[in-house]
Order: C-alpha cells, then sequence, then structure tokens
C-alpha cells in the first residue's frame, strides 16, 4: 500500500532543483572555463619576417601567418612594392630578438583576418609583456589603427607620444 508519507515534500523537490540548477551552473562554468583557457594558450613563433610580422606554429603542426594589430615597423627588405625604409632593419631585427625562440598568447579583434589572409592580433610574450605596445613605446614602429580593430588605440597613441618624447629608435632622428 502507497502511504502519503512516502510522498516526497515540497521542501525536498525545491533542494532536488536547486542542486540541479547549482550543477548545471557549475558545469557551465568550467566549460566556459575550459574554452577560456584554449583561446589563452601560447604558441611557439617560427619564424619572424620583420617588425610586425611572424609566423606561428600550432600544436596540430600548421603554421600562421600573423600581422601585429595597431602598429606598422617599417620595412626591411625592399619588395616588390616597396623599398627599404628607415629604421626597418632595427625593427626587425628587435622584433626578432624579442620573439625568436618564444611563446606568444595570440588576442583577436573584431577582424581577424586582413586582406592577404594574415591573422591579425594582438600579441603577449609568456612574461605578460604586450608586444604591440613595446615595439611603439621603443620606438620600432607606428601606431596604425584602422577600424574595426581599435582596442588598444589610446594605449598605442599614449606609448609612440613617448617614444617621441624620450627620441626613441625612429624618433632619434
Amino acid at each position: 500500500m502507497f502511504r502519503i508519507s512516502q510522498l516526497p515534500s515540497s521542501s525536498s523537490i525545491r533542494l532536488s532543483s536547486m542542486k540541479s540548477i547549482l550543477s548545471f551552473f557549475f558545469l557551465f562554468l568550467f566549460a566556459v572555463a575550459i574554452s577560456t583557457a584554449q583561446d589563452s594558450r601560447f604558441v611557439p613563433v617560427s619564424k619572424v619576417v620583420d617588425g610586425d610580422t611572424f609566423w606561428v606554429k600550432h600544436p596540430n603542426g600548421t603554421e600562421e601567418k600573423i600581422r601585429l594589430i595597431g602598429v606598422d615597423s617599417p620595412e626591411a627588405r625592399r619588395t616588390g612594392r616597396t623599398d627599404v625604409e628607415y629604421f626597418g632593419k632595427e625593427s626587425s631585427d628587435f622584433a626578432k630578438r624579442i620573439l625568436s625562440g618564444k611563446k606568444v598568447r595570440l588576442e583577436y579583434d573584431v577582424q581577424r583576418y586582413d586582406r592577404y589572409r594574415r591573422t591579425l592580433a594582438y600579441v603577449y610574450l609568456e612574461d605578460g609583456t604586450f608586444f604591440n605596445a613595446l615595439l611603439v613605446r621603443e620606438g620600432f614602429a607606428l601606431v596604425a589603427t584602422f577600424p574595426p580593430n581599435v582596442k588598444y588605440e589610446a594605449l598605442f597613441l599614449k606609448e609612440q607620444q613617448h617614444a617621441q618624447k624620450l627620441k626613441k629608435g625612429l624618433w632619434a632622428k
């Protein structure tokens, strides 16, 4: 025979529902944390092209060409359309010295690729150094922001003013 006392009380039903909701909430937070951790992985730099362009190698073996967002370094080599520019070799050498053999974390903005299919990124070294800003602060690149990728424009302009004031890098001339 079934007795009413064997039915779950409304408070135990509410407690069970709360446990289910909390379990789902923590599972959701865990999934978000895993997703964020994957986006913040560091990848090795495989080749530095010049002051604002380099290649990374992903764990699956694919390589990706990266173009720094918000900055423009002088050209270090003559290509079909451009000549070597003032301070280009120094800028390229600086990037090689900082990035070669290192791992970087890539941060993206609104537009992920440029018209040449290069991946546009803000770049961080493992010690937390914001490489795009460092290039400008040390006078190895100029600020060059193109909407919609303008997340750090104010910071880059501040760093450029700092370099100009101290006559660093290409501002020394």
